[in-house]
C-alpha cells in the first residue's frame, strides 16, 4: 500500500500542462476579443468624425458656390463698376474690328439659267 500512496502524492505533469494551456488559450481569446472590440469602436469614431467633416465641407462648398454665383451676376458686377468709378462700358463702333472669314470651298462656276443641272463642288485647303 505504500507504493499506492507514493504514486498518488506525485504531481502529474500532463494534466497541469493541459490546464495551463487552456487558461492561456482562453486568456488570449478574451484579450483578442477585447482588442477587436476596441478597434471596432475606434474605427466607428473615426468614421463618424470623417462624416461630420464631410458634411461641414459640403456645407462650406455650397456657401462658397452661392457666393460665387452672387458675385459673378451681371447686376452685382455693374454695381461694383459704378461704385469704383471705373468708367467701363460697351465698346464704341469705331473700336470694333470685324474679320471676314473666307469660305472653305470654291464657288461653283456660273451655269446657264436653262434648268437645274448637277453642280460639282471641289473642296480646297483653307488659306489662312
Amino acid at each position: 500500500m505504500a507504493r499506492n500512496r507514493k504514486n498518488d502524492a506525485a504531481v502529474r505533469v500532463g494534466p497541469v500542462l493541459s490546464a495551463v494551456a487552456l487558461c492561456v488559450l482562453f486568456a488570449g481569446l478574451g484579450l483578442g476579443y477585447v482588442w477587436y472590440k476596441n478597434q471596432i469602436d475606434l474605427l466607428g469614431r473615426q468614421v463618424k468624425e470623417h462624416e461630420v467633416r464631410l458634411a461641414d465641407l459640403q456645407r462650406q462648398n455650397k456657401i462658397r458656390r452661392d457666393q460665387l454665383a452672387t458675385l459673378s451676376s451681371q447686376w452685382v458686377l455693374d454695381a461694383r463698376v459704378k461704385q469704383l468709378k471705373l468708367g467701363l462700358g460697351p465698346p464704341e463702333l469705331s473700336q470694333v474690328i470685324r474679320l471676314v472669314d473666307t469660305p472653305d470651298y470654291e464657288a461653283p462656276p456660273a451655269t446657264s439659267p436653262a434648268g437645274p443641272r448637277r453642280v460639282d463642288v471641289a473642296l480646297t485647303a483653307r488659306k489662312n
